[in-house]
């Protein structure tokens, strides 16, 4: 992809376009008179201290910089570059998709197989307290596909079906999951130990009260659970409208035939997931399918490089994972 220069970053760094015509993601790069020079990590982490009101305006305005041509190299210096915000890291407690811790609040982005099309979503949208930045690391990218997509959620709410959208709008949405236990086999889906990161019911039960969360133990020790939420938000600092659910993300529909088969197998209320509107009437698989395919064809997409990282403003922009062949190692950390 060509680069198009922007003359405002904060020197000695540039920032540049993937496309003219394409706001997100804003890339921040080491100027190019430096190659003999590299970047170091202190220095970078100076940079960003130093220069951290920039960046925050700058996110606001793009929705997401991408961070290409710096030292960062693994986990730890990964968490170092998120520290230098400020921001509290947090867990991934209530968190659905496969995802292994790999140094304190530092994850693997997930581990759903590598054919399968990760659609586009605001992460953890269907919690009461969704992140507010998300931060992605290449470690190394894949030799074919693996793209991470990501798109304006203020621009998928403007230009969303206004019949979807308002009735979205109007009823919410209801997210419904059932998480094993860890000795259960019978169902397929993350446990509850693991999407709560303890083995303690209480402890979850306290959390769920707390959250308003509704839910229920089945007699093998199956937890569902159902929480209403809405579909879009007024960003806190901008005021600008944004879309803000996962609708289409997570319902049957959009798993394709496995999932379809699951649920003619042990029954709707019995999958993993699940939406619902939030007065428990069903959502049509067309609006699903339809909003699916409006994420995808208005996102950015780009090619990971080794050591790039995309910060995201999570409630202005929404991201997914393309299929891939050969290793890959992405990385993610999330702030408060």
């Amino acid at each position: 992809m060509n680069s198009h220069l922007i003359s405002d970053c904060p020197a000695p760094f540039q920032t540049s376009l993937l496309q003219p015509d394409l706001v997100l993601p804003l890339v921040i790069t080491p100027e190019t008179a430096r190659e003999e020079d590299p970047v170091t990590l202190e220095f970078l982490v100076n940079w960003l201290k130093t220069n951290k009101n920039w960046v925050e305006k700058a996110l606001l305005k793009h929705g997401g910089i991408l961070f290409r041509g710096f030292p960062i190299a693994d986990a730890a210096t990964f968490e170092e570059f998120i520290n230098t915000f400020g921001d509290r890291m947090l867990s991934y407690k209530q968190g659905n998709s496969p995802r292994s811790k790999v140094h304190n609040q530092v994850y693997v982005s997930t581990e759903f197989p590598a054919h399968h099309q990760i659609g586009l979503h605001n992460e953890l949208a269907y919690t009461n307290h969704p992140p507010r930045k998300i931060f992605f690391f290449c470690q190394y990218p894949s030799l074919e596909g693996g793209e991470t997509p990501i798109v304006d959620s203020r621009r998928i709410y403007q230009i969303l079906d206004p019949k979807i959208r308002d009735r979205l709008i109007e009823k919410k949405v209801c997210y419904v999951q059932n998480m094993p236990n860890d000795r259960s086999f019978g169902v397929l889906g993350k446990s509850w130990q693991a999407q709560f990161e303890t083995t303690d019911r209480e402890v979850v039960e306290s959390y769920l009260n707390e959250e308003n969360i509704q839910f229920c133990w089945k007699e093998d020790g199956t937890l569902q659970t159902r929480l209403v939420g809405a579909a879009a938000i007024t960003h806190p600092e901008t005021g600008e409208m944004a879309w803000h659910a996962q609708a289409h993300t997570l319902h049957y529909s959009s798993f394709g035939a496995a999932l379809e088969a699951m649920r003619r197998l042990v029954g709707e209320e019995n999958l993993p997931v699940n939406t619902y509107y939030g007065d428990g009437s069903a959502i049509d698989p067309a609006d699903v399918k339809m909003m699916s395919e409006l994420h995808f064809n208005q996102s950015t997409q780009f090619t990971w490089q080794k050591g790039d990282v995309l910060m995201l403003d999570n409630l202005l922009t929404a991201h997914g994972r393309q299929p891939f062949k050969g290793e890959r190692r992405i990385l993610v950390g999330m702030t408060n």
